[in-house]
């Protein structure tokens, strides 16, 4: 009778397969422009926008790879990928949309600090982002 695995078992086994999977076909970038951390994509969410700032994950990035919204606000993230994602602060537990499954959204709340926050997928480390509050 086979057995199965435990589950973070099976998690590492997934993300390093889409790992090696997009390094094949898309070269090993990870859509920063510059081999650095620092995201080069940025946006700020407007009041005027009317639907608030939103985050979308595609392609394995997320989009815009760098956000800036006032202390405290709302922040839609949207998994338009193929795979689940999550969008975690990369220091401390200021927020994390725990597992986003494809085609599902998650609203988290900006810290009501002002400040540059970098986060990451926790299951596709290469995938980076910041959000500034100010």
């Amino acid at each position: 009778m086979p057995r199965s695995l435990p589950a973070g078992a099976a998690r590492f086994i997934a993300a390093t397969v889409c790992v090696l999977v997009l390094a094949a076909s898309a070269g090993c970038s990870n859509g920063g422009g510059g081999g650095g951390d620092r995201p080069t994509e940025s946006a700020t969410s407007a009041a005027t926008n009317g639907g608030g700032a939103k985050i979308t994950i595609k392609d394995f990035k997320f989009r815009p790879a760098s956000l800036t919204v006032p202390p405290g606000s709302k922040v839609t993230v949207i998994n338009s990928d193929t795979t689940t994602h999550t969008l975690t602060a990369s220091k401390g537990s200021l927020f994390d949309t725990g597992d986003i499954a494809p085609g599902k959204s998650v609203i988290i709340t900006a810290p009501v600090r002002s400040g540059d926050f970098p986060y990451t997928c926790t299951i596709h480390p290469f995938m980076k982002g910041a959000l500034t509050a100010k």
